[in-house]
Parts: C-alpha cells; structure tokens; sequence
C-alpha cells in the first residue's frame, strides 16, 4: 500500500509540477514573489524577510551551477567545422530552452526557492516539535508493547500515507503561483512531523 501511494503521489507530483509553468508566464511567479516577500516584511520584519530573499538567491544560483546544460558563455571556443558545430549546437540550444516555457520554469523555481527560504526560517521552532512527536511517538509505541498490545501495521501504513501525499502536497503548493502567508509555510512541517509520531507510534517490525 505504501509503495502504491509513494508511486501515484510521486507521478501526480511530477505532472503538476510540469504543467503549471505551462499555464502560467515567468511574470505571473515573480509578482507573486514580490508580493509574498512584502507580506514577509511586515510579518518577519525587514532584516529576516531580506534574508531570506537572500538566501533563496542564492539556492537559484546553486542550482544553476549543478545544471548539466552549460550556458552559452561557458561553451568552449572553437574553430573551422568545430566552430561551425558549435554555433549549430548553441543554436539549438537557444531555440530549445530559449522559450516561455522554461523561462517560466526557471520563475517557478524562484518562487518555490523562496518559499523554501521561509521555511528554513521557521527550523528553530519546528525543530523541538519533530523531536516531541518523535519521541512521543517511541514512547507510545514502548507503552504498547509492554502493555502486550499488537501493533497495527494497517495503521502504520495508513499514516505513512498521509505523510507520502502531505509531503507531496507541500511540494505542489510550493510551485503554485498562489498566496502563501509566511505563517502557512509552517502548516505542513507540523503536520507532517504528528503523522511521523502517529507512524512511529503503529511501527510494526516484522519476525
């Protein structure tokens, strides 16, 4: 049953994640990072909200670096029929990756680096909350067993499920050119974080 969900959740991931720049202009993603980034001024206050600009700045530029796909300042110079297959090459490339869509790709990928950035923003408040439901979730499980209680491995799968799909979820709303308040980025760590205690709470180890 997991498996199944991980499976379906990851190819429904993926088909959003693709389609929405294909609905969307580059503009559309970064007016909505500036207005997210406003709202993050007047909630974190200047000093954290342009930090976490700053830092999602830089995330962008990181990826771009780990990008297989060379850009076209980077290509080597070359001469005679290499220099003719270069220029083919960077031709194609400019044609194929020169467009709405993967400008709008690359916008969506700014956006989602930005939420990001909140999110890392709220770490040293979620951080005792995982290490709460974590533990909680140990105890339980102990308390069960020494109560000679069986755990239910139905349970556990049902809650890993849940975790799967919020997890996905979360991905989905990050690349979704819609308002975000700064206070929702950290709605699904929490929830996610009670699933994994109620997960480790059903853990069902096998013979």
């Amino acid at each position: 049953m997991i498996r199944a969900v991980a499976v379906i959740s990851l190819v429904l991931l993926l088909i959003l994640v693709l389609y929405v720049p294909a609905v969307h202009p580059p503009e559309r993603f970064l007016e909505q990072m500036r207005s997210e980034h406003q709202v993050a001024v007047e909630f974190w206050g200047a000093e954290p909200a342009y930090r976490m600009l700053d830092r999602a700045i830089r995330l962008q530029s990181n990826a771009a670096e780990a990008s297989p796909l060379p850009a076209l300042r980077d290509m080597p110079k070359s001469h005679g029929t290499n220099q003719a297959v270069a220029s083919e090459m960077r031709s194609v490339n400019q044609r194929l990756f020169n467009n709405a869509y993967f400008r709008s790709v690359d916008a969506l990928l700014m956006l989602a680096s930005y939420r990001l950035s909140g999110l890392l923003e709220w770490l040293p408040w979620l951080i005792p909350l995982v290490l709460a439901a974590s533990t909680d979730g140990f105890l339980l499980r102990i308390v069960r067993s020494k109560e000679f209680l069986l755990h239910d491995p139905e349970m556990f799968a049902v809650w890993c499920s849940l975790l799967i799909i919020t997890g996905c979820a979360t991905v989905v709303a990050f690349v979704l050119p819609v308002q975000l308040h700064p206070a929702m980025l950290a709605a699904s760590p929490i929830a996610m974080t009670v699933l994994l205690g109620r997960a480790i709470t059903h853990f069902h180890r096998r013979a």
